[in-house]
C-alpha cells in the first residue's frame, strides 16, 4: 500500500512585497538639462490650426463629419479604400439625419435609426466612378437630405465604415 506524502514548508511571510517607491531624487531630478521654456507648448503666431467643427447648432454625424465637405476626389479615395478591403459600398439618405423619437416613447424604440437606402448595395462594384455617379443621382433627387456612404463586409455580415457625403444647407 502506498501513501502519498504531504510536503509542508514553514510560511514566514507573504510573498507579496507591494510597490516599492523610488527615491525622490529619481522622481524629481535636481538638475535638468532642458530649459522649462523649451518643454512648454505654445499656440504662438507660428502655429496655424484649421477649425474643424462648429459645435453650435451642429449635429455630429459619422466619421469625417467634423471636416469641411468632402470633394469628389476625397470621396473617391474613401470608396477606393472600401473596395481594396473587399467591402460593398451602399448609399443611404434621410431628411433629419439623426436618431429621434416621434412616433413612440417606448424604451428602445427610435425613429431615424435606419436611413432609407438609395437603390441596392453596389455588389460587384469595382470602380469608384460608379459610386460617384450614384452619389450625384442621389444628390439631384434629394438635394435637401443627408446622404451617407456605407461599407458592408459580406464575410462578417456587418457595417464596417460610414461617412457623410452631404449635409443640407440649413438657413
Amino acid at each position: 500500500m502506498s501513501t502519498a506524502g504531504i510536503f509542508t514548508a514553514p510560511i514566514i511571510g507573504s510573498g507579496y512585497q507591494g510597490l516599492k517607491a523610488k527615491s525622490t531624487n529619481e522622481l524629481f531630478p535636481a538638475k535638468d538639462s532642458i530649459a522649462w521654456s523649451r518643454k512648454t507648448i505654445t499656440n504662438g503666431s507660428r502655429i496655424h490650426c484649421m477649425k474643424t467643427w462648429n459645435p453650435i447648432n451642429n449635429k455630429k454625424f459619422e466619421t469625417l463629419s467634423y471636416l469641411p465637405p468632402l470633394s469628389d476626389e476625397s470621396i473617391a479615395k474613401e470608396i477606393d479604400y472600401m473596395m481594396q478591403k473587399g467591402w460593398i459600398p451602399c448609399l443611404e439618405f434621410d431628411q433629419v439625419g439623426h436618431v429621434r423619437r416621434e412616433n413612440s416613447q417606448t424604451p428602445g424604440y427610435y425613429d431615424g435609426r435606419y436611413w432609407t437606402m438609395w437603390k441596392l448595395p453596389m455588389f460587384g462594384c469595382n470602380d469608384s466612378s460608379q459610386v460617384l455617379n450614384e452619389i450625384h443621382e442621389c444628390k439631384q433627387a434629394y438635394p435637401n437630405a443627408y446622404i451617407r456612404c456605407l461599407a458592408f463586409d459580406n464575410k462578417h455580415q456587418g457595417q464596417c465604415m460610414a461617412f457623410i457625403i452631404q449635409k443640407p444647407n440649413t438657413p
